[in-house]
């Protein structure tokens, strides 16, 4: 039934368009957003397959839309919006929020504690962003972390491959992110320097989800820090930021 939907798609880009005074305001403090019809269009579809809802009395504005909506599809502008099926829902909090987590540890014993988070993308369900995160903390992209998450999914298990194109290696993608990982991770525990946000040492999945967000953010210095890794992605995105 995909033609429906391509029906679907292309009766929005014909009727409907984001005004381009609220395209410029949503994403004026996002540099790294190219200003592409081509995104401007995605973002548009993007916004008529997917709801929005706030938590906790948040009132998510045109704007706010619009800005995650920009960063969400940046990702998948050379995939396409079919790369985000399966859910429809993205819930806005104003802040941090906390998680309910429980673990039964190799003695039978389960331990249970809060967590406190940016952001959350949930296997089938849906993305979770704090706005205070995504609008002011300039240490971290949530809203491409957890759209990376999103695809890494895709594949039923977030392992930090998403599914990969036809032509790509796999035994080549697993180990570079392999290497890079557990060098990141040596390096953190050392102490040194390690430019990335130490919280891409949790899992191989938030390393794919962290990179993934400097690879946008700051292709040219991810390309010079993990040239293998820079190119891994930019096979699998289909896209090479550095270049632009």
């Amino acid at each position: 039934m995909g033609w429906i939907t391509e029906w679907r798609r292309r009766r929005v880009l014909q009727k409907h368009s984001i005004d381009d005074a609220l395209w410029r305001t949503a994403t004026r403090g996002l540099p790294f957003v190219p200003q592409r019809p081509k995104l401007k269009e995605l973002a548009l579809l993007f916004l008529a397959e997917k709801q929005f809802a706030g938590a906790q009395g948040m009132e998510v504005s045109d704007e706010m839309r619009v800005a995650i909506a920009a960063q969400a599809c940046l990702p998948i502008l050379e995939l396409g919006l079919d790369w985000y099926r399966g859910w429809t829902g993205i819930v806005v909090y104003p802040g941090d929020f906390r998680v309910r987590r429980s673990e039964v540890d190799e003695d039978g014993v389960v331990h249970e504690w809060d967590d406190e988070l940016a952001g959350e993308a949930m296997p089938g369900g849906p993305v979770v962003i704090s706005w205070d995160a995504a609008a002011y903390d300039s240490h971290i992209n949530v809203v491409i972390h957890e759209f990376a998450h999103k695809l890494d999914m895709l594949d039923g298990v977030a392992d930090g491959m998403p599914p990969l194109h036809p032509a790509m290696d796999r035994r080549a993608w697993k180990r570079v992110f392999e290497e890079a990982y557990d060098g990141f991770s040596e390096a953190l525990e050392r102490g040194r320097d390690t430019w990335l946000d130490p919280y891409a040492a949790e899992h191989p999945s938030e390393f794919f989800a962290v990179i993934s967000e400097a690879f946008f953010e700051d292709p040219t210095e991810t390309r010079r820090r993990y040239p293998e890794v820079y190119d891994q992605l930019r096979l699998f995105y289909r896209q090479d930021p550095a270049c632009k």
